[in-house]
Formats: structure tokens, sequence, C-alpha cells
């Protein structure tokens, strides 16, 4: 009987063994178009790919909540390497593991990489051409709304805390400003600037709380 009972335990768990690797191959394939449809409908980079990163994992199939994606986009943004690559292989593995990021990085590279290829090929015919010139145009058009509406969406998902709110004004004052008077000053100092101040008062507070607790 014992070993009877052992037996079934046994095809039990190889029945649950390959039901798992089914279910995470249907995943993996599931992550791999989604990610090749995204990558295939994305003119304009990496934040016109953020509205519909958005779309799809948060809104449509809930893998990933909106405060993870906002934290997502600082990562991908404050670190080495394009922020469409970096997102994609973040939520790769946030789905499915390192499978999942390899399949997702992958399967957002194959558009640009074939299509950018193609036109190297037949570069001068394709600049020559004046319908595609026109209709870069109305892409063009299309990737600024895609990136207004990827950030007020990020931005409706931030915590409305005074630090937030004013850094989030001393920002946006001083691109303007930067702008405006032709200064040359990278985004990435405004990244690295924004993640120094985050550390600072996060320590403060570290500080305050330690000094409290040692009052009582």
């Amino acid at each position: 009987m014992e070993n009877e009972e052992n037996t079934d335990k046994i095809e039990e768990q190889k029945d649950e063994d390959v039901k798992n690797k089914q279910n995470k191959a249907k995943l993996l394939l599931k992550l791999f178009f989604t990610m090749l449809k995204i990558g295939l409908f994305t003119f304009g980079g990496g934040y016109a790919m953020l509205a519909l990163l958005e779309n799809e994992f948060v809104s449509k199939k809930q893998w990933i909540e909106k405060d993870e994606f906002t934290n997502m986009v600082a990562i991908a943004e404050s670190t080495p390497g394009p922020i469409a690559i970096n997102s994609s292989t973040y939520i790769g593995y946030k789905v499915a593991g390192f499978s999942g990021a390899l399949s997702a990085t992958i399967a957002v590279c194959i558009p640009s990489f074939i299509i950018i290829y193609v036109i190297s090929i037949f570069f001068d015919a394709f600049l020559s051409f004046t319908y595609v010139a026109y209709a870069f145009k109305g892409i063009q058009i299309c990737v600024i709304y895609m990136i207004i509406s990827a950030g007020i969406r990020m931005l409706k998902t931030i915590k409305k805390k005074p630090f937030d709110i004013i850094l989030l004004v001393a920002t946006v004052v001083l691109m303007v400003l930067f702008s405006v008077f032709a200064i040359n000053f990278s985004a990435v100092f405004f990244i690295l600037i924004g993640g120094a101040i985050g550390l600072f008062v996060y320590f403060i507070g570290v500080i305050r709380n330690r000094s409290k607790g040692e009052k009582k």
C-alpha cells in the first residue's frame, strides 16, 4: 500500500511538473509576442513605448502594479542602456524570471533590427520616397502624444507629497530655463541629482527616527 501511495505521489508530482512547464512555455510565448507587437508598433524611441507597456502590462494583463511600473521607469532610465530594452528586460524578469527577461529583450529588439537592416540596404531610395517622408511627419505627432500621455499617467501615480511636488516643479522649471537660455545641461544630471536628493532626504528621516527612538 505504501509503495502504491508513493507511486501515485510521484506520478502526481510528474503531472504537476509537466503542467508547470507547459504553463511556463505558454507564458513565455505570450510575453514574447506581446513584446514583439510593442516593438513593431513603437515609433519615437523608448519614451513612446512606455504608454504601450503600461497599457499591456498594467491595465490589460495586470502583471505589474502602477507603483512598480513607475519605479521600473526610474530604474530603466537611470541605468546604462536604452530605456526600451531596460524596461523590457525588467518586465520579462518580473513575469517569468531569467528566461522571461531574455525572451522579452530579444522580442522587443527583433522588429527594429529587421526594419533598420532593410532600410540600410535601400537607404538612398528610401529617403527619396516622398510618401515615406509625409508618413513620418504624421507619426511624429503621434509619438509626441504617446510620450505626453505616458508622462501624465506616471504623474498621476506619484504620491502627492510636498517633497515630490517640490522636486517635480524645480526640475520642470530648471529644464525650461535651460532650454530657453540654451544652457547645455544633460538630463542625466537631473536624474543623478534627483536620486542624490532622494537618498539625502531618506537618510535624514532615518536619523530623525533613531533620535526619536533614543529619546523615548
